[in-house]
């Protein structure tokens, strides 16, 4: 008999330990399960496949920085992993208020003459266009500035301080909706000197151009000169070299002080005598009288004022005028300077071709600068035109090289230039009429 068949018909050992009552599925389920195998030793060995997850470096928490990395963090601390983390912040604007930023402008006004301090205040000016401190309550402390630092125009050109110069009052032009028109009539002078002119410096052909149209543009919008603004210059200069002569002759001026001496003498002994002569009016009566015609002397104030302020007036305009013609020719003068730079030379002729045609807008001794200028411009085109210059180089631009290349070669009708037409070059260039 096999050993398959030993256990036949025998009950399962479950059944037999079960108590009696028909507990024994009840038993079954109240029993624990069996425990798992044991694993192999080859899965005990294997290590799990890690996640990309777990291979990312999360930001350090401030628990993290108090624990070692090698232990692992409490339970308490896990909700500080989700608190906001802190940043340090610095503040890139100030607020100040009106009179900090009134005295702040007081400060650069005092400084920014100096064109040793020039560099400094300029760029603490800019800072308060680009923070918005120049408002209708500051702008007159503003023009202040401005004001100190024209108060040299020709050192605005200096190379030390050109640049800053340039940035100061082109930044300045965004503010300028804030100046009565007094002040803008002056600001757009100081735009002239140290703006316009500072980019006749400028090694850009595009900005070079742009600043000789804006000449030209000035130029064109001039008046006319008068009689008067001749006659006005010639007082002018009268009057300079009087004061020249004056300064000359100081060691001479103790005679006038005695000569005032006897004046204040003569003075004293007027004074001294009015008061026996003063018997036309014993009564008093004089002084009543005066109070009658209120009326008349009311509209004679008014009558004066208004002719004093016209006179104010025309007195500013005139002086605004003589010095934007002022500030023009300074721009010509440094233009013609700068002739000798190939690149620059066909808007420097447009340029004095125009002036020298409305000399007319500028004053007698203006005009005799600007015929000058033109002058020695066209000496150095006929020189160039000839191939001479000063070095003896040929010394011309290269629109001037290619129009005298041209205007010797054939065009054909069917073909490209030197085709062996009979068709020159000065009728494709259209300098002239077509020769055969």
């Amino acid at each position: 008999m096999s050993s398959e068949d030993l256990f036949d018909g025998l009950p399962p050992p479950a059944a037999a330990t079960a108590p009696a009552g028909g507990g024994a599925g009840a038993a079954s389920l109240l029993q624990p399960p069996p425990p798992p195998p044991p694993p192999s030793l080859a899965q005990a060995t294997a290590p799990k496949p890690a996640l990309k997850s777990s291979l990312k470096r999360s930001k350090p928490s401030p628990s993290s920085d108090a624990t070692p990395s090698s232990t692992p963090a409490p339970a308490a601390a896990a909700p500080e992993s989700h608190v906001p983390e802190k940043r340090l912040r610095f503040r890139t604007t100030v607020d100040a208020s009106e009179t900090q930023v009134i005295e702040a402008m007081q400060k650069i006004a005092s400084h920014i003459g100096n064109a040793s301090k020039f560099s400094k205040a300029s760029k603490l000016a800019l800072q308060l266009i680009e923070a918005g401190s120049v408002k209708p309550g500051t702008i007159g402390h503003f023009f202040a500035i401005l004001e100190a630092a024209m108060s040299s125009p020709g050192v605005c050109n200096e190379p030390s301080v050109r640049a800053d110069y340039h940035k100061l009052f082109d930044a300045a032009q965004g503010v300028t909706e804030l100046l009565n028109q007094e002040q803008k009539n002056r600001f757009n002078i100081w735009v002239l000197h140290a703006v316009v002119a500072n980019d006749l410096f400028t090694d850009d052909s595009f900005v070079f151009s742009k600043a000789v149209g804006k000449i030209k543009d000035a130029i064109s919008a001039l008046p006319v000169a008068t009689v008067d603004d001749d006659n006005d210059e010639a007082a002018a200069l009268a009057a300079a070299s009087k004061t020249d002569v004056a300064t000359d002759n100081e060691a001479g001026h103790g005679v006038p002080a005695a000569a005032s001496d006897s004046v204040v003498d003569d003075g004293a002994h007027a004074v001294a005598l009015e008061p026996e002569e003063e018997s036309s009016d014993p009564f008093g009566l004089d002084g009543l009288l005066e109070h009658r015609p209120k009326k008349t002397s009311g509209r004679a104030r008014e009558k004066a004022v208004a002719a004093l302020n016209r006179k104010t007036v025309e007195e500013e305009a005139k002086r605004v005028l003589k010095s934007q013609r002022e500030a023009l020719l300074k721009c010509l003068e440094i233009a013609a300077r700068r002739y000798r730079i190939p690149w620059t030379q066909t808007a420097i002729d447009i340029l004095a071709k125009q002036a020298y045609d409305d000399a007319a807008r500028f004053t007698r001794r203006q005009r005799d600068a600007i015929a000058k200028l033109w002058n020695s411009i066209k000496e150095q085109q006929i020189r160039r035109k000839q191939g001479k210059s000063v070095s003896g180089k040929l010394d011309v631009n290269a629109f001037e090289y290619l129009q005298e290349k041209y205007s010797r070669e054939k065009m054909s009708i069917r073909h490209s230039v030197g085709g062996g037409g009979d068709r020159r070059a000065t009728q494709w260039l259209g300098l002239g009429r077509a020769c055969v």
